[in-house]
């Protein structure tokens, strides 16, 4: 198939107005992940994060992690997720969270090119030192695959800029030091670092890790362009949830940001501000 550019794609929406939500499905994890995956495009994804199974997902805390290691069992690889996307009809972007190891056993190359073929447009490598990631960020770009990079709440100003520089589709905000999972409540550093990543880039600032509902999601989409939602979704495709079940989670978390976002809109409209939060 041939893919979504994901830059182009989420500025548009986000410059009409509207939030981004970017779910995630692991590639593979049971036999019907691509109708997850096409239920979540009809609840109103804007791009999805396909995580490709490895054996050692140190990012990933104990729900994604679990995923990985049932798609695994299952006889999943990179080839074969991918062979799956290949034959998929997806109307937004398909981004893939990955590891280096799984980057470098195939060669930056051929893993651009794997990719391309598959009709994927982004990639997140989050073990790839940004001082270690040029060969492959630039292999990526020829085959047109957007590098994303992660910025973390104790990034220091100067490299927050430069990792913004180098990003490409969107800047991947990471709410919390930790690894991914659900949490009761949204971390204090997501907006502090919303904020921040909103004063030095344009691109698109997507905010990730520990988003597990409505509330949260909308908490964290409220000083950045968008969400990142995860552990909980997985949770619910293992304890059984049907394609249409994730789906309606997926609404779910699109109807109460645009709730918000149109509240936010009409508060400001009444102040006469923006409604935007200062920097």
């Amino acid at each position: 198939m041939s893919g979504v550019p994901l830059e182009a794609a989420l500025r548009a929406k986000r410059d009409g107005g509207r939030k981004l939500l970017v779910p995630y499905v692991t590639g593979g994890l049971r036999e019907d992940w691509t109708q997850v995956l096409l239920a979540m495009v009809d609840a109103g994804a804007d791009a999805v994060e396909v995580g490709l199974p490895f054996s050692d997902p140190m990012m990933d805390g104990p729900t994604i992690q679990e995923a990985s290691r049932q798609a695994l069992e299952r006889g999943t690889t990179t080839s074969s997720v991918l062979a799956e996307l290949h034959n998929l009809d997806v109307p937004v972007p398909v981004v893939v969270m990955t590891y280096c190891n799984l980057v470098l056993r195939a060669g930056t190359k051929r893993f651009a090119r794997q990719l391309r073929v598959a009709g994927v447009t982004g990639a997140i490598v989050p073990d790839l030192p940004l001082e270690e990631s040029g060969e492959w960020e630039a292999d990526a770009a020829a085959e047109g695959v957007e590098t994303v990079l992660l910025a973390a709440p104790v990034t220091p100003a100067e490299r927050l800029a430069l990792l913004c520089a180098r990003s490409h589709g969107f800047v991947y905000g990471v709410n919390l030091m930790g690894v991914t999972g659900e949490r009761d409540s949204l971390a204090s550093s997501s907006s502090v670092l919303a904020q921040r990543l909103k004063a030095v880039t344009t691109k698109p600032v997507v905010m990730g890790f520990g988003i597990s509902g409505p509330d949260q999601a909308v908490a964290a989409a409220q000083h950045a362009d968008g969400v990142v939602v995860a552990s909980a979704l997985m949770r619910a495709a293992m304890d059984g949830a049907t394609p249409e079940q994730v789906g309606e989670r997926v609404g779910a978390i699109r109807s109460a940001i645009d709730s918000a976002t149109r509240s936010g809109t009409r508060s400001g409209t009444r102040s006469g501000v923006d409604g935007g939060a200062a920097v």
